[in-house]
């Protein structure tokens, strides 16, 4: 997904609403994390993911600047 402002991956992440992610997570010095989840809500700031980690649901939010700058990465499933 090649992004150029806020605003397109606002408008990105409304359209996939509901949609199975595929999501990637840098947590520094190596350590990524990968998961799926659905994108669950979007407010005009930061956006939700339902997940099911180890049998428990989890929701987990983002900004959406933590996607242009890369420390998450998204991807349809």
């Amino acid at each position: 997904m090649p992004v150029q402002s806020v605003d397109q991956i606002k408008a990105w992440v409304l359209e996939k609403k509901g949609k199975e992610v595929r999501i990637e997570v840098n947590k520094g010095r190596k350590k990524t994390v990968i998961r799926q989840g659905v994108i669950e809500t979007a407010y005009p700031f930061f956006f939700t993911l339902k997940m099911d980690v180890d049998g428990c649901c989890q929701r987990i939010s983002f900004n959406y600047v933590d996607i242009l700058t890369k420390t998450i990465e998204l991807e349809l499933i």
